[in-house]
């Protein structure tokens, strides 16, 4: 019997008369550990009963129809059913997962709506979280649960659960729960917030022998790498809710907070100063909305002040950027009803897409964007709460305001360099707008191999395209989209920059890139990113990879390459076609080619130094995932490769202008006519090889 057991089992009888009081005393809002002494009242983890109507109210609105109908439409019999027969108990990538989402799911339900047969799939899922031996399929030394993902999450909705129902969980199931978190769920959370904190202490990370998950990564580092990801803040709310929960009644309580605490603090910082977040935008969501559960958790429950840790408006300025939404119709997965096979399986929605950089996604939550609106009084988050990406979470039912002042980006938001060096230009965030999406930066976990790529998304349509869905495993086919050749970028030789071999899972590269100009005028946007270090890690004979990015408001996308190799090689630059629905074509023809979509194509025009030749082709994948065009453009061998790619985009039906390549000195002019606009441009390249646009 381990000692975090033996406590318990010591106070069982104390804490199980504990059960009953519904709020807990209310600490110091000076950042001190409140005692439990205090006799003013804590308020609930998430919410108050007082808060019911206007939860209520926010479900009836539109903007909340989604969750609504998610809460709405939870097949009981199907859960009750599952939960009865069908779980297995080694198994916790999904069953586990359907097992606490069902906690908190029916909880939720029953506390809005007081139906009772949410609350009696509730109590079933709580009984049989309690049969699971552990929490978790991490063990550290081999024996001991650590806590990445189920821990934290079933900790949270179980702690939730007990505030939101209250009386209505029996005494022995209480205790039963409670039992469970203060013996597994809380201490998974804190050993691995422990070992991540002192990494040289862990007695090894490994897999549980007995759980069924199928896929095996090397952990040995994973103390070391998930420290800088979203596999930190998870057990740092899921530890700070249950100190929350049991403060003033167990032990552990007070060392739980201190450590949740301190994660939270040592987390903030993978925040940029503007608020960027280098896993994707996909990730930011997740990330940020449990980093805001714990603050508001504690600030309600104990009175403590977390909710300034990043800059919150800033971060939704982040998700803003990152939005991109398109038009046409949804596209199914077909494998969305398989099972978990370390492969992202969801319908795209054209109407949430966004810049998927890293392992986005093909939506973003912006949930926390509601909670950012009301703590700070923020307008534009409440915009981004109110019209951009979904809103999915139990917790936007609860922080939205529908209210608050709403106010839209301004022209300041449509060019943005951000902290990370990710660049994004726009005219505006409507589907037929244009955005122009560059991939600078360093190495972050779920990153890909996509230094220097662009997507180009016009009309309402992807041009050039970043595929979604790639692999989680190098064991997949699907893990070729996270290589080089399936971005809209550069090979060299037909090879992309450095990136790992995911034995360790999906953490960073060593691959970098940096942005060496940004400039921004009427109408125009440049930016050059240097990637030459990336490549020359395995490339050595690389000396330079510059890629400059020119968009000419609002139809001309100019591309401009700069490769110098220290030996004679040919170089590729692919252009990614959207395929998902089979629906795109790829032409190439002379020095010109053509993607088109249902809504909107795109047609450039390059020109080089030397010789080259454009084709198409299609990534190396497996039939049953689908068909992945390319155009590529290939510079014969040479030491010294200069390509310039202008394209235009227009709508379906609409006639494509002719744009003019001259070449003069070390420099280009791009003139003629589109969609009845005159263009004229000179891109300029002086000594220091960094493009300079007169327009």
């Amino acid at each position: 019997m381990n000692s975090t057991r033996r406590t318990f089992l010591k106070t069982a009888v104390t804490l199980t008369a504990a059960l009953p009081l519904a709020r807990l005393p209310l600490g110091a809002a000076d950042g001190t550990v409140p005692s439990a002494a205090s006799s003013a009242p804590a308020g609930g983890l998430l919410f108050d009963p007082a808060e019911l109507p206007h939860i209520r109210a926010n479900l009836e609105l539109p903007r909340l129809a989604e969750l609504r109908a998610m809460l709405k439409g939870i097949d009981l019999e199907a859960e009750t059913n599952f939960l009865r027969e069908q779980l297995r108990l080694n198994n916790h990538v999904v069953d586990f997962m359907r097992a606490w989402q069902a906690v908190q799911n029916c909880s939720f339900a029953h506390a809005v709506w007081g139906e009772q047969a949410h609350l009696d799939v509730a109590l079933l899922a709580l009984r049989r979280l309690c049969d699971y031996k552990r929490w978790d399929y991490f063990l550290e030394g081999g024996k001991d649960t650590i806590g990445l993902q189920r821990a934290p999450e079933a900790t949270i909705a179980c702690c939730y659960a007990l505030d939101w129902l209250g009386e209505k969980v029996p005494a022995d199931l209480r205790a039963k729960v409670e039992e469970k978190i203060v013996t597994e769920g809380a201490p998974a959370c804190y050993r691995t917030l422990y070992g991540m904190k002192y990494p040289d202490r862990v007695r090894g990370w490994g897999f549980d022998p007995e759980d069924d998950y199928q896929f095996r990564y090397d952990l040995s580092r994973w103390p070391l790498i998930l420290n800088a990801t979203n596999l930190k803040i998870i057990p740092t709310c899921g530890l700070g809710l249950a100190a929350a929960w049991f403060h003033g009644r167990h032990p552990d309580a007070a060392k739980w907070l201190e450590l949740s605490r301190q994660s939270a603090r040592a987390f903030a910082t993978m925040y940029g100063d503007d608020g960027s977040y280098d896993e994707g935008v996909g990730y930011w969501g997740y990330t940020t909305m449990h980093l805001a559960m714990v603050a508001e958790a504690l600030h309600r429950r104990l009175g403590l002040e977390d909710r300034k840790l990043i800059n919150y408006p800033g971060t939704i300025r982040y998700a803003l950027t990152m939005a991109m939404p398109c038009a046409g119709e949804p596209i199914s997965d077909p494998n969305l009803n398989k099972a978990y096979n370390a492969t992202p399986k969801y319908t795209y929605q054209p109407e949430f897409d966004l810049v998927n950089f890293c392992d986005s996604g093909g939506a973003m939550d912006v949930s926390v964007a509601a909670w950012v609106a009301g703590i700070n009084s923020d307008p534009i988050s409440q915009h981004v709460a109110a019209n951009i990406g979904t809103l999915r979470h139990l917790q936007a039912a609860v922080w939205y305001r529908a209210k608050l002042p709403v106010q839209a980006p301004g022209a300041d938001l449509d060019d943005v360099r951000l902290s990370n060096d990710w660049v994004v230009a726009r005219t505006g965030w409507k589907p037929q707008d244009i955005v122009v999406a560059f991939r600078s930066g360093g190495p972050a976990n779920h990153e890909h191999a996509d230094r220097n790529s662009v997507i180009l998304k016009a009309h309402g349509e992807r041009l050039f395209h970043d595929p979604f869905k790639a692999g989680y495993s190098p064991t997949l086919p699907r893990w070729l989209l996270r290589q080089t050749e399936a971005h809209t970028a550069v090979l060299i030789a037909g090879k992309g920059h450095q990136y790992h071999d995911g034995k360790e899972g999906t953490n960073s590269s060593w691959a970098s890139a940096r942005i060496l100009d940004f400039r921004t005028g009427n109408d125009w946007m440049l930016a050059t990113s240097d990637a030459t270090e990336a490549y020359a890690l395995v490339l050595p004979d690389t000396m330079r990879v510059l890629r400059t990015v020119v968009l000419l408001k609002p139809d001309v996308l100019l591309l401009l390459d700069q490769v110098e190799l220290k030996t004679s090689a040919a170089v590729q630059v692919r252009f990614q076609v959207f395929n998902e629905d089979n629906k795109a074509t790829a032409v190439a023809d002379g020095m010109t080619f053509r993607i088109a979509r249902p809504l909107a194509s795109a047609h450039a025009t390059v020109a080089a130094r030397g010789n080259f030749r454009i084709g198409t082709g299609k990534l190396a994948l497996p039939d049953s995932d689908g068909t992945f065009p390319y155009v590529e453009v290939e510079s014969a061998p040479a030491t010294r490769h200069t390509l310039l790619t202008a394209t235009t985009t227009a709508p379906a039906g609409s006639a494509h202008g002719a744009l003019a390549l001259e070449s003069f000195g070390e420099g280009w002019r791009i003139t003629g006519q589109h969609l009845g606009r005159t263009i004229r441009a000179t891109l300029e390249i002086p000594s220091d090889g960094l493009p300079r646009l007169k327009v």
